[in-house]
């Protein structure tokens, strides 16, 4: 699975993307959240406040409660504004 950061996740990250590979019992974006953040000091600050954090999955705005089987990319992002 790709995880893609985007806007000011990537520039605190330090990084746009990797790949990883979940275990099975990570089933929703809220598991895989916690999952990443648990193993990373830096996502564990950026999704400090995961209110904040839009997500979407294989290219669709999802909740935090969205499954995530048989997906291919989940990409993290902020709020955005128009103007």
């Amino acid at each position: 699975m790709k995880i893609l950061y985007f806007a000011w996740l990537r520039e605190r990250l330090n990084r746009g993307e990797e790949t990883i590979d979940p275990p099975a019992d990570i089933a929703t974006v809220s598991d895989l959240m916690d999952w990443l953040a648990a193993s990373d000091e830096g996502i564990d600050l950026v999704f400090e406040n995961r209110d904040l954090i839009r997500v979407a999955v294989d290219d669709e705005l999802v909740e935090h409660d969205e499954t995530i089987a048989g997906a291919e990319t989940v990409a993290f992002f902020p709020p955005m504004t128009g103007g």
